[in-house]
């Protein structure tokens, strides 16, 4: 076994999973829907969902190293949702980067 996969556990991968699941249902639109920020939102959030959808792949397939980088990038796109003030985190420092 790779020096890799000994660090991405499954228990890693799936602890990465409900961390962005939980990121993903606390963070809340700022803006109202129609607005250009609300599409650009739907975007980064759709981008997050393709990625966490990819890591629960990965992880089923066996594949930790790309699961734990997908779920990574889906974190990413809804953290950065929340740093670029189209996301409200709720005050959360853990689940995310607040400005």
């Amino acid at each position: 076994m790779s020096d890799e996969l000994e660090h991405v556990s499954v228990e890693r991968v799936e602890k990465y999973l409900d961390i962005t699941r939980r990121a993903r249902q606390k963070a809340t639109p700022v803006h109202a829907n129609g607005t250009q920020q609300a599409r650009d939102l739907a975007v980064m959030m759709r981008m997050a969902d393709d990625y966490a959808s990819d890591a629960a792949h990965f992880l089923s397939i066996g594949d930790r190293v790309r699961a734990f980088g997908a779920i990574n990038y889906a974190h990413a796109w809804i953290d950065a949702g929340v740093k670029l003030g189209l996301l409200d985190g709720h005050g959360d420092d853990v689940l995310f980067t607040l400005p």
